[in-house]
């Protein structure tokens, strides 16, 4: 399969996470609190390549990837590169600098359930939400209970890893999957012509 065929593939199934992840805040009320960037200051976030790869692709049609692989190569933080903080003192506010291109993580988070020992859909959720709207979060999980539809990290990551089963299972440090999702387009390129019909998208 292509590269331009992966990213298709990968944003069809961002689009339909989407419209799911909406119904749920619908039903249930819960949502992010304005501004706050919390979740994407972890240290620790891991993803895979795969879901990078429409970000991947943006940057090399726009003439950026090679730079950006140099960036991401020489950073020494462990933050996404995505994020950008309100403030260098104030760095648990702030916004997705590429919120479109966001990856997958980033959108299960908050709004996806796991399973638990028992088989039971746990609602993974941050602590922020947990303790500032606690009737709406204690309301979503009995709905989730008793069947209201909540996405599955699981299940979302299954679907990703058939779309590219190497690049979809992987799981690295965020800003790893993030390289190798750019070197992943770079090399795909390297003795490919430009995608055709897009040479003048930027």
């Amino acid at each position: 399969m292509s590269i331009e065929s992966k990213v298709r593939e990968v944003e069809k199934l961002f689009e339909r996470l989407d419209i799911e992840i909406n119904g749920l805040k619908k039903a249930t009320q819960l949502h992010c609190i304005s501004g706050c960037g919390k979740c994407c200051t972890k240290p620790d976030i891991e993803a895979s390549p795969l879901e990078f790869l429409p970000w991947a692709f943006h940057l090399f049609l726009n003439g950026q990837a090679e730079t950006m692989l140099k960036e991401l190569q020489n950073r020494s933080s462990s933050f996404c590169q995505l994020y950008t903080p309100l403030t260098l003192i104030d760095k648990n506010n702030g916004s997705c600098s590429h919120y479109d291109y966001r990856g997958l993580i980033c959108r299960l988070f908050g709004y996806a359930a796991s399973r638990d020992k028992y088989g039971l859909l746990r609602l993974a959720t941050c602590k922020i939400i947990k303790e500032d709207q606690p009737q709406n979060f204690a309301d979503s999980e009995e709905a989730i209970s008793k069947g209201l539809y909540v996405p599955i990290f699981s299940d979302y990551y299954m679907n990703l890893s058939q779309i590219d089963y190497t690049l979809g299972s992987l799981i690295l440090p965020i800003n790893k999957a993030i390289i190798r999702a750019i070197e992943e387009v770079l090399q795909y390129y390297a003795y490919r012509p430009f995608p055709g019909g897009l040479e003048n998208i930027a």
